[in-house]
């Protein structure tokens, strides 16, 4: 799924485990499998949002990108610049830490992610004085962001609590921004902020990513939000990726039942199609004990015999649409559309 000239990212059979621990000695009883097989790749320039339900794993995979969290198997390759490529996955963190600079993070809540007790001009220079930066180039430098998410010079003297939500959100971003990053991730950048406000963040992330180049892991819930930020979307449901395709293909025709059950409880100005909607029916399977199969079957109104007892694998299905899905796969090859 990616060309090794364009490629910024490729995450390839990613896995992440959590052990279950019980008894006096405390001894391994089973796993979360948080994260299971997720394979995907991002190309310079472009932003893969990767959606899903709270607890589908999605943040998971953003922290083992980071490294934050050390994946249990897989491979991340990240090329901060064309003609290297990295492994980040068994890179020890002394290794890790001259590369940090060029993969940067979004927060989802802007006030607890900023200091309250540095100001602005303080919190975003850090990563500028960590990096060995100068005083003057360093004040330089901030008033330089400060300008490009739309701030006055001003607010680099004040204190978090004095600037609203979406402002810490842009001060959030000036401060990932800072170091020029290969490839920003966006854990759902907008989700604490007012409808009103969080437009305005995705259009300033728009204009940033164009004028910059920025490639972007886009980490979000709200599929209403993903339409006008991503390129592509990856879909993932208890650890694994079940589709992924082109924002336009994806809205107009999803492949994976589970996409398409998302996609129905979208919000709808037409108030027919309002009352169409059908939620995904059901609870989210348990990433401890995953039933059988297709871990969507219980919930899934298409399910076939198949679904039930055996797990289905990511596959092309027509054009740049992947899904993993029995029913779409049989669609696909009996030339249903």
């Amino acid at each position: 799924m990616s060309d090794a000239g364009r490629t910024v990212l490729e995450v390839d059979g990613l896995r992440k485990y959590y052990p279950i621990r019980s008894g006096l000695l405390q001894r391994e009883s089973g796993r979360v499998r948080a994260v299971e097989s997720v394979s995907f790749s991002i190309d310079r320039g472009e932003t893969l949002a990767l959606v899903g339900e709270s607890g589908c794993g999605k943040t998971t995979v953003a922290r083992c990108i980071l490294r934050a969290l050390v994946p249990t198997a897989g491979a991340i390759r990240f090329s901060p610049e064309q003609g290297r490529t990295i492994d980040l996955a068994p890179l020890p963190r002394r290794a890790l830490r001259p590369l940090r600079r060029h993969i940067q993070m979004i927060f989802q809540d802007p006030y607890a992610s900023l200091n309250p007790r540095m100001m602005v001009g303080d919190i975003i220079a850090e990563p500028l004085l960590v990096n060995g930066m100068g005083a003057a180039a360093r004040q330089a430098r901030v008033q330089e962001l400060l300008e490009l998410v739309g701030l006055p010079r001003s607010a680099r003297t004040r204190f978090p609590h004095a600037f609203s939500g979406g402002q810490r959100q842009r001060i959030g971003i000036a401060r990932a921004l800072a170091l020029d990053p290969t490839l920003v991730i966006a854990d759902e950048p907008v989700s604490a902020l007012d409808v009103s406000v969080q437009a305005q963040i995705i259009n300033l992330l728009l204009d940033l990513q164009d004028r910059l180049g920025l490639s972007m892991l886009f980490v979000a819930h709200d599929l209403a939000v993903v339409r006008h930020v991503a390129d592509r979307v990856a879909v993932m449901y208890v650890g694994r990726i079940v589709e992924v395709a082109e924002t336009v293909s994806l809205y107009t025709r999803p492949r994976h039942p589970y996409t398409e059950a998302l996609l129905a409880v979208v919000p709808k100005a037409d108030p027919a199609l309002r009352a169409a909607a059908t939620p995904p029916r059901g609870e989210v399977a348990d990433p401890a004990n995953p039933p059988p199969g297709c871990a969507f079957h219980p919930r899934c109104p298409h399910a076939i015999d198949r679904c039930r007892g055996e797990v289905p694998e990511l596959r092309r299905i027509d054009g740049g649409n992947w899904a993993a899905c029995h029913r779409a796969v049989e669609l696909s090859l009996a030339g249903v559309a």
